[in-house]
């Protein structure tokens, strides 16, 4: 199984990003997909995520400003990422598991699949 992130880099803040994570190897379609961050000397963060039924979860710091949508076979999730702000600078990991429960949505040991990471880097 494989997740891969991608479409991270370099923006100015106020400028957007779009992030894609695919995935392969087993199909997450009745299972939880979802974005996470960890900042340079931070701890890693929820930041949205698709659940079985296609609603949508966001962290409030990110809520309004980014956007998580999937296919219906959740093969690709994306984060749009609009209005960015210097702390919005992270590495975003995409995750997905295929029995985490909604109590633990926003916790990321609850995830048993991970890709690599995308370093988004927004300047100020």
């Amino acid at each position: 199984v494989q997740l891969q992130a991608s479409g991270g880099g370099l923006v100015q803040a106020g400028g957007y990003l779009r992030l894609s994570c695919s995935t392969s190897g087993r199909s997450f379609r009745h299972g939880v997909m979802a974005w996470f961050r960890q900042a340079p000397g931070k701890e890693r963060e929820f930041v949205a995520a698709v659940w079985r039924n296609g609603n949508i979860y966001y962290a409030d710091s990110v809520k309004g400003r980014f956007t998580c949508s999937s296919d219906n076979a959740k093969n690709t999730m994306h984060l749009q990422m609009n209005s960015l702000k210097p702390e919005d600078t992270a590495v975003y990991y995409c995750a997905a598991s295929t029995s985490i429960i909604l109590s633990r949505l926003r916790e990321g040991a609850g995830y048993g699949y991970w890709g690599q990471g995308t370093l988004v880097t927004v300047s100020s």
